[in-house]
């Protein structure tokens, strides 16, 4: 197998895969892809002109037809073909994973075992793309429901999962029969490669799938170009709403994630051991570059300092390192500017009035030196007109927010404008009864951090956090790669007579 970039290599060049190969073109433009735990150039990847894209739609259309009308059951075969694979070369692609992205090691296993998860679900698409019929709903009249592709859809998809969000969109849409464009982000783009690869060996027809990389001009081809039915992304709230605008108006279906801003609510009554080190999971985990990690701390009836002081203790011994070490609990951030982005807001905060109550720029690090390192940051007394507080950081800075009571928090986070995830931890089963109806947010845990959806379920927050009106993956992912068509039929032989002008309905013997 031909893999784009491995940890192993030195600066190596990252093509497109189009048409079922490795596709080499003039790349006039080229950018870099860093070993984000060395600081070092570890590759370099060809951006895509408008040519390259049309080339990916091109034989996306041109395999669309025979796939569409390829079975159920070898759609299936392929797709179980694909989950085997994955499955085998689980820890290479992690590997891949954690060389671009920098996530430690059972972390980047942790994403591809959650992009397996959608495989699997996809895999039983003969019963999830089942009809309705109902026989005699008029006098010798049947009706039936199917729901059928779109034709070519594209994924445009962020650096912060590199495996497991390409993973949600493109097993399920070719599932269903489309055939695909995967965007990758620009910044560790070797792993969407290696997934084509692995469709290819596991029998995918040429075309079916097809990888173009790139920054915005590459995006901005995809939104607009004609022969793209729709769109799913996944990224920041900017850039979410100017997809779905750009897109919406190009006549496309779009399901654009955004950024997010989630709260952990704990109440007095929690288990604050356990309170404590979910928020230094959920907050540091991925080096805080999940859209799902918990970024505000919500400290309720004064609970606050014992959980600062729990999280200080746990953040004391947490080791920092490359993700190739099996003891680092935490890697560096993805590129040198975005570690200063993500440090700047400690300075934004102390300006503010917050307190840095632990400076990640102090932590011990056991790397390399030139690598994109910063340690877990909490900021203390942080109050909801701060730009800490009302901006997506995206990294591992979390703020704590002090208030009275749960009706105090429910409100804070309604005011917030986000709604991914929220989470509460109590052991108050009338409080999280009330917190999960009243929330607003797509995704809550209870006692969990983290309430990212099992894959039968479906992923996608609210407000500014998603644009459209279905989320990702599992019956709404189904829903979105698909559309549905009703046809109604009669077969008897019709006597000679005149037909009535009025509207049918259902009582009437002509249907």
């Amino acid at each position: 197998m031909t893999q784009a970039v491995t940890p192993q290599e030195q600066t190596r060049r990252i093509t497109h895969w189009i048409g079922g190969k490795p596709w080499v073109g003039d790349a006039a433009r080229r950018g870099p892809v860093f070993d984000p735990a060395t600081g070092t150039l570890a590759g370099e990847v060809d951006f895509a002109t408008d040519a390259e894209v049309d080339a990916a739609v091109a034989a996306a259309a041109q395999a669309f037809p025979a796939w569409r009308d390829t079975s159920l059951a070898r759609r299936t075969a392929v797709l179980f073909g694909f989950r085997e694979l994955l499955a085998a070369r689980l820890d290479e692609l992690a590997a891949l994973v954690t060389s671009e992205h920098g996530k430690v090691r059972a972390d980047a296993a942790g994403e591809v075992a959650r992009g397996l998860e959608v495989v699997e679900f996809a895999c039983g698409i003969a019963q999830l793309l089942k009809g309705e019929f109902t026989e005699h709903a008029s006098g010798g009249v049947n009706v039936h429901s199917l729901r059928q592709p779109l034709g070519v859809v594209a994924g445009i998809t962020p650096f912060n999962f590199p495996a497991m969000v390409p993973l949600w969109m493109f097993p399920l849409a070719i599932a269903c029969g489309n055939t695909f464009v995967l965007k990758p982000s620009e910044k560790d783009p070797s792993s969407a490669v290696y997934l084509a690869e692995l469709a290819a060996e596991a029998g995918l027809p040429e075309g079916v799938l097809n990888v173009v990389h790139g920054d915005r001009d590459a995006v901005e081809r995809i939104l607009a170009h004609p022969g793209i039915a729709a769109v799913s992304f996944v990224g920041s709230t900017a850039v979410a709403r100017h997809v779905y605008e750009t897109a919406a108006a190009a006549g496309k279906r779009v399901q654009a994630l955004g950024g997010a801003k989630n709260h952990m609510v704990v109440l007095p009554d929690a288990d604050m051991a356990d309170a404590a080190e979910a928020a230094v999971s959920a907050g540091f985990g991925s080096a805080g570059e999940r859209c799902m990690a918990a970024s505000v701390l919500v400290a309720v009836g004064g609970c606050g300092d014992v959980l600062v002081d729990r999280i200080r203790e746990r953040v004391s011994g947490l080791v920092v390192g490359p993700g190739t070490d099996e003891a680092s609990e935490m890697g560096p951030l993805v590129t040198a500017e975005h570690r200063a982005h993500v440090a700047s807001y400690l300075d934004v905060g102390a300006a503010e009035g917050a307190k840095v109550a632990i400076d990640g720029r102090d932590h011990d690090i056991a790397g390399d030196p030139r690598g994109f390192w910063l340690g877990p940051c909490l900021l203390d007394d942080v109050s909801p007109e701060m730009r800490v507080y009302t901006e997506e950081i995206f990294g591992p800075v979390l703020s704590v927010v002090r208030v009275a009571t749960l009706d105090d928090a429910l409100g804070l986070i309604e005011r917030n404008g986000y709604g991914n995830g929220a989470a509460i931890f109590t052991n108050d089963g009338a409080a999280a009864q009330r917190f999960e109806t009243e929330v607003e947010a797509g995704m809550v845990g209870v006692n969990i951090s983290i309430p990212v959806p099992v894959s039968y379920y479906s992923f996608g927050g609210w407000n500014s956090s998603l644009f459209g009106d279905l989320h990702v993956y599992g019956p709404d992912g189904v829903r979105f790669y698909t559309r549905g068509k009703v046809v109604t039929s009669r077969w008897h032989a019709i006597a000679a007579h005149h037909s009535s002008l009025a509207f049918p309905n259902a009582g009437g013997s002509d249907g």
